[in-house]
């Protein structure tokens, strides 16, 4: 089994910056792709960057510029940087992990908690 941990989240000013923290453990032979998804209250889940384990990115539109996708893979963690953050970034954030727990085992698809964050004045 496969644990995913956020943590990063909280309330911050329109402009400012967060950096959420997705950490992985359990059993863990290889971490395919991650990435960080959100959902906004009445709004279904979207994604929001994905990080394949060469490092190569992926963004939502609206989140192009601003936004971060990074990747430990030394520490198993996941990471997403916030930048100029606006109230349309209000949203709770998931984590994805693409696992692999044996050589020979199947990729499997875990998730985090979510962690909250709030763009307000």
């Amino acid at each position: 089994q496969v644990q995913l941990v956020e943590s990063g989240g909280g309330l911050v000013q329109p402009g400012g910056s967060l950096r959420l923290s997705c950490a992985a453990s359990g059993s863990i032979f290889s971490i395919y792709g991650m990435g960080w998804y959100r959902q906004a209250p009445g709004k279904q889940r979207e994604l929001v960057a994905t990080i394949g384990s060469g490092g190569n990115t992926n963004y939502a539109d609206s989140v192009k510029g601003r936004l971060t996708i990074s990747r430990d893979n030394a520490k198993n963690t996941g990471y997403l940087q916030m930048d100029n953050l606006n109230s349309e970034d209000t949203a709770i954030y998931y984590c994805n992990a693409r696992v692999k727990s044996r050589s020979l085992g199947p990729i499997r698809d875990y998730w985090g908690q979510g962690t909250q964050v709030t763009v307000s004045s």
